[in-house]
């Protein structure tokens, strides 16, 4: 059945990908999964804004097929080629809990996840997710997504890839980085990707100058480049939610005095309302984190109020601190906060 199936697809001219590996051992990930020996020309990373999973510690992997390279000509949404993967191992507690895969295939990309067990094998997850896997903390377990959350968050903007990108991959990294990671050893960055010719047709000017968040305090580009790496991705000012008028994605294309984040947030009514701050208008209020919406969504875990909406269950309490002080220090000073005072 499954051969007829096959055939009939192929007739019709669109292409054949196989089922998604029932193990992680054989996706390619390792060349030695005894020893666990990663395969050689898997290029380790770390994005200088990493995304936040409850804490959880993270190795990342990108494959390109050989030959290939990634048409870097709209610096904000780079075209990766056929058979690129991508591998996210999750640990907590030191030990491996989840591995996601993401491939670009000829039908388009795909997503899967692989948990742990206790035997030491790395299985398929169904499409539905697990709710509740490892422990993070007592009374908190983590959620590995279902392939439809996964696709609901690295589909809703321009880039499939959310880590691998100009930005995220600069040279010129983000001190004040929530949770900021090393680039692993012999990892790759931008710089060097370009040098081997695995990035091409990049923007001269960010080729000769490592991009990075263009404004005026260290903890506006710390602000900024944590709202692009955690929610830029739904708020990209385009797609499903581009009606909301809220975009939190920082682009490298088109930059402006203004980041895209204070135009549409800073002394901005809040489309969202919650009875439990009834006095809260704005998306953000100038100098008044109390009084601003986005600081009280990311500090909550109530199913309703919290942003992210999904891949966390324990408040990033760095980052809630982190937007306060942007909030109460840096805001005041942009234009919007000066004409909401008069």
């Amino acid at each position: 059945m499954v051969s007829l199936v096959c055939v009939t697809v192929a007739r019709t001219g669109e292409p054949v990908v196989p089922p998604l590996p029932e193990t992680l051992r054989e996706t390619g990930l390792y060349s030695d999964w005894n020893a666990k020996v990663v395969a050689s020309g898997l290029l380790a990373f770390a994005p200088q804004y990493p995304l936040w999973t409850d804490g959880a510690e993270k190795s990342r992997w990108l494959f390109l097929p050989e030959g290939s390279w990634i048409d870097a000509s709209d610096p904000d949404a780079w075209v990766f080629p056929v058979g690129t993967k991508v591998w996210k191992e999750f640990r907590f507690h030191g030990a491996p809990a989840e591995t996601r895969l993401i491939e670009r295939t000829a039908a388009g990309w795909r997503y899967a996840s692989y948990v742990w067990r206790p035997d030491g094998s790395a299985t398929l997850v169904h499409e539905r997710g697990i709710l509740n896997s490892v422990a993070i903390r007592e009374g908190v377990r983590h959620a590995i997504p279902s392939r439809a959350d996964c696709t609901a968050c690295h589909e809703a903007g321009p880039s499939r890839l959310l880590g691998v990108s100009a930005l995220q991959l600069s040279d010129d990294r983000d001190p004040l980085a929530p949770h900021a990671e090393p680039v692993p050893a012999g990892g790759v960055t931008l710089q060097t990707l370009v040098a081997r010719g695995l990035v091409r047709h990049l923007p001269s000017t960010l080729v000769q100058t490592p991009p990075r968040i263009a404004v005026s305090t260290p903890v506006s580009r710390a602000a900024l480049g944590y709202l692009h790496g955690n929610c830029g991705m739904c708020h990209t000012g385009v797609g499903e939610i581009a009606s909301i008028g809220f975009t939190l994605q920082y682009t490298l294309a088109q930059p402006s005095a203004m980041p895209p984040a204070v135009a549409t947030a800073l002394a901005v009514p809040s489309r969202f309302t919650a009875t439990a701050h009834p006095h809260i208008v704005d998306r953000i209020a100038p100098g008044n984190p109390d009084a601003s919406m986005l600081v009280a969504r990311m500090a909550s875990r109530h199913p309703v109020l919290q942003m992210p909406p999904l891949g966390s269950r324990l408040v990033d309490e760095d980052a809630v601190a982190l937007l306060r002080r942007w909030i109460a220090e840096d805001t005041p000073q942009f234009p919007q906060a000066r004409a909401s005072a008069r």
